[in-house]
């Protein structure tokens, strides 16, 4: 199945230190229809050919020469909001996938998953769906639920919540409990465009940038355990 971005195959750069890693990588990917327009071997060379060529999905190792993989995907997304970054690590460690989600990446992948995971990994993350590891989701769902936890600076000057209506709540409240958006299509019987779209107004109404934003501004109102 060939992933498809707007109409056409989904781009992809890869970045690992490793040349035989990224060229098989590269070599999975082209073949299963993606369209890999660039790859890069440490952090600046990253940097600039990622603002360079412009892809779609970012399949990024944090482990990189001459800047880390943390700090490329701060400066890229920076660069390119609706660039989406999914890391491919050999470190499962907690801290480690925390820092790659606070950086701005919307995925966080093992290197011992398979050539299907990943493939489906990087459809899903073009996608705009959270892609994690089994066991780490929890882990960052675990840590906006502290960060949400901890007092917001001024509060009492901060202006009332934008209206949602009661279909973008009802979305927002599954995006919150970590379902992808083709499981809130077939929970709420309605297509995976319109859910894209419900989410894209929320985010336009709520003055938010990405998924990782909304879920922490839906957990902060407690909509995950409603």
């Amino acid at each position: 199945m060939t992933a498809q971005h707007d109409g056409r195959p989904v781009s992809v750069m890869v970045v690992d230190d490793h040349p035989m890693w990224r060229d098989a990588v590269a070599r999975d990917l082209a073949e299963a229809g993606f369209d890999v327009v660039a790859t890069a071997g440490d952090g600046p060379q990253a940097v600039r050919r990622a603002k360079a060529a412009g892809p779609d999905v970012l399949v990024l190792d944090l482990n990189l020469p001459g800047l880390p993989g943390v700090e490329v995907c701060k400066e890229v997304v920076a660069d390119r909001p609706e660039l989406r970054v999914l890391v491919l690590s050999a470190s499962g460690e907690h801290a480690d996938v925390l820092e790659a989600v606070k950086s701005g990446a919307t995925g966080y992948l093992l290197k011992s998953a398979s050539t299907e995971e990943l493939l489906d990994a990087v459809r899903r993350t073009a996608a705009g769906d959270p892609v994690f590891t089994p066991g780490l989701a929890g882990l960052v769902l675990g840590e906006y639920r502290r960060l949400a936890g901890e007092p917001a600076p001024t509060a009492a000057d901060q202006p009332a919540a934008p209206r949602l209506t009661e279909r973008e709540t009802e979305v927002l409240r599954l995006v919150a409990k970590g379902l992808s958006y083709k499981q809130i299509a077939e929970r709420l019987v309605i297509s995976h465009r319109t859910v894209q779209n419900h989410v894209q107004n929320t985010l336009g109404k709520l003055q938010l940038h990405n998924r990782v934003e909304l879920v922490r501004y839906a957990i902060e109102r407690g909509l995950d355990d409603a």
